[in-house]
């Protein structure tokens, strides 16, 4: 028996996403038991009583950078040979999916449960969120240039935000972040691996100072997210 198998099982045999640290305690901790198992069953001349496949002691070594190799290894082997199906990583571990493409075929299977699809508003809304969070809502509303009230309860009630606490500010606002279910909506491991991300963070936003309107001029229904002149005060 071969680690990649063992690996493809604990995979298979799990509908929740299995870290490598997981993987690799499973490993590990079953070679080890039998392992011990064989150790106590030694009789008077010292020698097991069950017999031991000799694959079973390396397995008790194994390192996680193995069991990151061997996923690298189970990819490239279902791409080559053309299965429906493959690995993903998510923020909270491996999982076994099917591939984009067959995506329309699975969703047969749920009639009853429709797609979801996110309004502009509401990417827009998370898309500020995701790259300066933690923010407050009065920071979103100075990007978006309208009130984000409903929004950001829509959000929260499809678990796509939650509150991260509240800002050391006047009036101690809530401040708001992305959920786990927004790296798997998305698609992404992490809020590092979304597009740009080091170099959104970084740019000026504006304030809810710098937002209001003159009372002779029209309001802005969506401000720029391009960097502005620096101001005395900054929330981001």
């Amino acid at each position: 028996m071969e680690l990649i198998s063992i690996v493809e099982a604990l995979l298979f045999a799990t509908q929740e996403p299995l870290g490598v640290p997981q993987m690799c305690a499973a490993v590990k901790d079953t070679a080890k038991d039998i392992l011990d198992a064989a150790a106590e069953s030694a009789g008077e001349d010292g020698r097991p009583q069950m017999q031991i496949p000799d694959w079973v002691a390396p397995l008790a070594a194994t390192t996680e950078e193995q069991v990151r190799a061997i996923l690298d290894e189970l990819i490239a082997r279902y791409a080559a040979e053309k299965h429906a199906f493959t690995l993903v990583e998510r923020a909270n571990g491996w999982r076994i999916a099917a591939r984009g493409e067959y995506a329309e075929w699975c969703r047969a299977l749920y009639p009853g449960k429709k797609v979801q699809r996110l309004s502009q508003p509401a990417l827009e809304t998370l898309a500020i969120v995701a790259y300066r969070q933690p923010i407050t809502k009065a920071g979103i509303e100075a990007v978006r240039g309208v009130s984000v009230d409903a929004m950001v309860q829509q959000l929260i009630d499809r678990g796509l935000m939650k509150i991260e606490g509240r800002a050391d500010l006047p009036g101690r606002p809530l401040l708001y972040g992305t959920t786990e279910a927004f790296l798997d909506h998305f698609g992404v491991r992490s809020l590092d691996d979304m597009p740009n991300a080091s170099e959104l963070r970084r740019v000026k936003l504006p304030t809810a100072e710098e937002s209001a309107p003159a009372a002779d001029q029209p309001q802005e229904h969506q401000l720029s997210l391009a960097p502005v002149a620096p101001a005395a005060s900054e929330e981001s």
